[in-house]
């Protein structure tokens, strides 16, 4: 069952994204209320996302006063508690309602834009179902370990670097080569290759449920099991599976020739090694039973076969 931080984050992601589109749903009913009041599309949304943001703020901060008068007979430290919990489900609203308007940014640009620009809607789209989907899994599956680095947007510097290099490139070669950028087969492709990575590793999260951590975990916990069932009876790797395809995958969309094969290049060697070292873990944790499964089943990703103990 999803937990509350869940709920919340589902409620917020589902409400910005409509709200995004809402302009646009009027448009194509007829209505031109917007119009009147603002020519400025862009600048339409800029108030709306900054309007909502405010409504959460506002929301959160009369919920937390709510919470300190009803703790305020009780010991201080009940009460630090119950306002750190407010402070996080703001947290938690204030990213997901980024990452629905993002969404819904990405849709209407896919839709509306010009060719040459429709591509990098996609790829919007597909970055911010990414990284909310990441939180809400474990949500579902191990909300005991759920925090605000779940959304994985602070993964890392070279995640960030990627990405911003990915956008410059496809910002240079759109201005100079315009026709490179429009949606083709390539652009498809990549989509359904990201669509697949992403289910597959959502799929992985789902399987393992609390065996599964963002983090790779240095001690065995007494609820830690070897998960061999599901698609992990296909690769022994496919949370990391899914996760290299949709990387190349989102380069594709963007067709975006130079980061393609850079993405493929860090992804493969930043899997290479977080594969090396959970092995390492794994086989200290699980013994024979772990090495029984290397022999059975592959890591799924390319020329890479993980650690073995007689290598």
């Amino acid at each position: 069952m999803l937990c509350r931080e869940g709920v919340l984050s589902l409620f917020c992601f589902i409400a910005a994204g409509l709200i995004s589109l809402f302009p646009e749903l009027q448009f194509r009913l007829g209505f031109d209320i917007y119009v009147a009041y603002c020519t400025n599309i862009w600048l339409l949304h800029a108030v709306q996302y900054i309007l909502i943001n405010v409504s959460a703020l506002l929301a959160f901060r009369g919920f937390a006063y709510q919470v300190s008068c009803f703790v305020m007979l009780c010991c201080t430290l009940l009460k630090i508690l119950c306002v750190l919990k407010v402070l996080f489900f703001l947290q938690v609203a204030i990213r997901a309602l980024f990452l629905g308007y993002i969404f819904g940014i990405g849709i209407l640009v896919s839709i509306n834009a010009p060719l040459s620009w429709q591509v990098f809607g996609i790829y919007t789209t597909v970055l911010a179902s990414f990284h909310y989907t990441e939180f809400l899994a474990i949500a579902w599956s191990n909300p005991a370990t759920l925090s605000i680095d779940s959304f994985i947007l602070n993964h890392s510097i070279a995640y960030g670097i990627a990405a911003f290099l990915s956008w410059i490139e496809f910002i240079i070669e759109r201005h100079y080569f315009n026709l490179m950028k429009r949606p083709s087969l390539v652009s498809y492709f990549g989509l359904m290759l990201c669509i697949s990575g992403e289910i597959l590793r959502k799929l992985a999260m789902c399987t393992a449920r609390h065996n599964f951590n963002h983090v790779v975990q240095n001690e065995r916990q007494d609820n830690h099991e070897l998960v061999t069932h599901g698609v992990y009876n296909f690769c022994r790797h496919p949370s990391y599976v899914g996760w290299f395809y949709w990387s190349i995958g989102t380069q594709l969309i963007l067709q975006n020739p130079l980061c393609f094969f850079a993405y493929a290049l860090m992804s493969w060697s930043f899997f290479h090694d977080r594969v090396m070292i959970e092995e390492i873990t794994l086989l200290n944790f699980f013994g024979e039973d772990y090495v029984q499964y290397q022999k059975r089943v592959g890591t799924g990703l390319p020329f890479i076969s993980g650690y073995k103990i007689n290598s």
